[in-house]
């Protein structure tokens, strides 16, 4: 999670820099390793926050060519609000999906790697990396480039705004054993080859995360009523008065 904050802040920065005119519709962003060695961070986090960027209609990244600013009405047209239920709601359709078909072609190699990321998040090894890794891997043995991509701007949206980041932020630390035996179910279905088994537990995974996030959800709610009624119960209190 410290590393999403992280990119995050160059998200800002470099808007920001947009927003002032520093680099105005049209021009190109300075190259990867210059922005890195200006905000003093690594290449990754400045590749991951280029991807927030142009999920957020902000810039457009042409091959071979480079990073381009976008005019501001395309990146208004692009930040239409995307909340935490629809992306995970998008994801449990497509992911269910993607789960029954790699079930017919997953390799054996592909289920090493699967097994390594269950190993992973066991031994409290980033278990972020871990969970997109799991995905990613699923998504590829569809051998289905679109399915690929899907899944990938899925999570991509996960980077789409701070409010989204900040309600995943709020779950995912949560239960982490309960995401570890979800994600062995996944597998274990994937291992039979079981296409319908493997929809079942992928949508299973998800329906227990939006759960999670009307929880959070709830408390919030719960926490601004009961800070409001606190600050009218000072407002009339006698002995305030007094």
């Amino acid at each position: 999670m410290a590393s999403k904050r992280l990119f995050w802040g160059i998200v800002e920065l470099i808007e920001a820099s947009i927003n002032s005119g520093d680099y105005p519709a049209g021009s190109r962003l300075p190259p990867e390793r210059e922005l890195a060695s200006k905000f003093n961070v690594s290449r990754p986090t400045i590749r991951e926050a280029i991807i927030a960027l142009e999920v957020r209609g902000r810039v457009e990244v042409k091959t071979s060519s480079g990073v381009y600013v976008l005019a501001s009405s395309n990146a208004e047209h692009a930040k239409q609000k995307i909340n935490a239920f629809e992306v995970t709601q998008a994801r449990a359709l497509v992911e269910g999906e993607v789960a029954a078909l790699a079930a017919t072609t997953i390799s054996d190699d592909e289920l090493v790697e699967l097994n390594q990321t269950l190993v992973d998040m066991e031994e409290g090894k980033n278990m972020d990396a871990a969970d997109k890794s799991f995905h990613r891997i699923i998504a590829n043995a569809t051998r289905n480039e679109a399915m690929k991509n899907l899944v990938q701007n899925l999570w991509d949206l996960r980077a789409s705004s701070i409010e989204v980041i900040k309600d995943y932020d709020s779950v995912c630390s949560k239960d982490n054993q309960r995401t570890i035996a979800e994600h062995k179910a996944i597998y274990k279905a994937l291992k039979l080859r079981d296409a319908t088994k493997a929809r079942t537990a992928m949508h299973e995974h998800f329906d227990r995360l939006i759960n999670t996030l009307f929880d959070a959800e709830e408390t919030r709610a719960l926490e601004e009523i009961k800070r409001k009624a606190s600050e009218k119960r000072d407002l009339y209190s006698i002995k305030r008065q007094a």
